[in-house]
């Protein structure tokens, strides 16, 4: 009877203390999986073309599609059923160093600019006033 009992106390033992470590390490897991303060490093995520006011300024009524893609770049996209309309559109996910630097996130198209053509040539520019005021 007293070796069952002693086999019945070291079973007993192995599981508790295996169950134990199980949820020691479930416990660590849950808890570190969300800290920030693990992270090494997230990188800056921007998408689409930065645009600043000055850039827009050099742009004229009468320049043709060429000019403007040397003075801004190409569009984020080109509508095929407005195809006499460029479309530039910003958004920024700042990372580590955009944090650490004070950069603001950029979300859901605040930064846009929409570029208007008749006849190939530039006829208005729409969004101006959303865009930021930055030195080159």
């Amino acid at each position: 009877m007293k070796l069952v009992l002693t086999m019945i106390n070291s079973l007993v033992y192995k599981k508790s203390r295996s169950l134990l470590a199980t949820l020691a390490l479930t416990s660590m897991i849950s808890l570190t999986s969300g800290c920030s303060w693990l992270r090494v490093y997230t990188i800056d995520i921007p998408q689409g073309t930065p645009i600043s006011q000055e850039q827009v300024n050099k742009i004229k009524v009468g320049m043709n599609k060429s000019q403007v893609i040397y003075l801004i770049g190409s569009p984020a996209f080109k509508d095929t059923l407005t195809p006499n309309r460029w479309d530039y559109i910003y958004t920024y996910k700042a990372g580590t160093f955009g944090k650490r630097d004070g950069k603001l996130d950029v979300h859901g198209g605040q930064q846009y600019l929409h570029v208007y053509f008749t006849n190939n040539k530039v006829s208005h520019i729409e969004g101006t006033d959303t865009l930021p005021i930055r030195k080159e």
